[in-house]
């Protein structure tokens, strides 16, 4: 028996994750992103496995993540920082993203030492200049002004996981001119672009760093199948079945009687629900695997229990566990399987899960 929701994360499938990232990589480095608790995952063992399989450099998108991470690594802040949010992040020695002027004046004022990445919007339409003559001034200011020191220049990747796009390698060259003019004057500079797709897109958008978030955690960033990137999701998310119930025909479960039994059935009754992350979008709409066999999601799922089909005659017992994602008996449900139910992308369906859901660490 399990938990009522359980995502069980297996480490070592994140470091085997990211020794086939480094091997990918070749001699440049692996950033591994663990934003948003990683994934779903949990930010912490997350990065401990991360850096344990080759990693040598973490990222995070908000000041507080920095702050919260206990690792000797370098650490890079890659989103949008209030004051407050500098101060924080600079307390943290965490590395900073800056793209204008101004910020880099908000940088040096502090008066200790910082190390900055300039970003290019090289086509993101996000953060970052789209100047390149104006990111290549910020690096010389970071670079003169005391304290500072110019560690890095960046870019994102808006379309790297749609094969075959001409935005790609259009971002790609617009950001490679500006490095070939910029890293002359600042050799030592660590150059970083590429995301988990165009990692395993195109060798040339390697550069010295790669961040990898999505293929970290064992998710396909191309939506498909992660194992044919020879990559291993790393968490499994499990409840228990709590009830088993005879249904005739006509009667309904869950909510607004969305579903109603065409003829006699075993229902099955999981606690678990949209409080724990299993959208409510997957009404009627998903698998479940209990005993190594899938069985339809029926009704509405609630914000504490979802029901299950076990059909007219059934061996499943109160207390035999549910996978929602993960494997069972040779069956498995990928979180690209349950994204493409809903209309979303296996990224939302990890880092959609909340904080009742319990994390277990193997």
């Amino acid at each position: 028996m399990t938990g009522r929701a359980v995502a069980r994360v297996t480490r070592r499938v994140i470091e085997h994750n990211c020794g086939v990232l480094k091997q990918r990589l070749g001699a440049a480095e692996l950033c591994a992103v663990v934003k948003a608790n990683g994934y779903g995952h949990g930010a912490q063992a997350a990065a401990d496995a991360a850096l344990a399989g080759g990693a040598t450099w973490l990222a995070v998108a908000t000041a507080n993540e920095a702050a919260a991470l206990k690792t000797d690594a370098r650490v890079l802040v890659m989103g949008a920082l209030t004051p407050e949010d500098l101060d924080t992040a600079l307390a943290a020695g965490a590395d900073v993203v800056v793209w204008t002027r101004e910020f880099v004046d908000a940088v040096a004022s502090r008066g200790a030492p910082a190390r900055v990445h300039v970003k290019l919007d090289s086509g993101m339409g996000r953060l970052g200049t789209k100047d390149p003559r104006e990111a290549a001034e910020l690096c010389d200011l970071v670079a003169e002004a005391d304290g500072l020191e110019l560690a890095g220049l960046m870019t994102h990747f808006a379309t790297a996981d749609d094969r075959g796009d001409d935005h790609f390698p259009d971002q790609l060259a617009r950001f490679t001119a500006f490095v070939d003019e910029v890293r002359p004057r600042h050799p030592g500079v660590t150059v970083h672009a590429a995301n988990s797709a165009a990692v395993l897109r195109d060798p040339a958008a390697h550069f010295d760093m790669a961040r990898c978030g999505i293929a970290t955690y064992g998710l396909d960033p191309f939506g498909s199948d992660p194992f044919e990137q020879d990559l291993e999701p790393a968490l499994q998310l499990e409840s228990y079945v709590a009830a088993v119930k005879r249904f005739e025909p006509g009667d309904s479960a869950g909510y607004g009687r969305t579903w109603r039994a065409s003829e006699p059935t075993w229902v099955g009754v999981l606690p678990i629900g949209y409080g724990d992350g299993w959208r409510r979008a997957l009404s009627n709409d998903a698998d479940v695997l209990v005993r190594g066999r899938r069985h339809p999601l029926v009704g509405t799922v609630s914000m504490d229990n979802v029901t299950i089909d076990l059909g007219p005659e059934t061996d499943v017992e109160v207390g035999d566990v549910a996978v929602l994602i993960g494997e069972q008996g040779g069956e498995r449900i990928l979180a690209e399987d349950v994204a493409r139910r809903i209309g979303t992308i296996n990224y939302e369906v990890t880092t959609g899960l909340l904080p009742r859901t319990e994390r277990v660490y193997e």
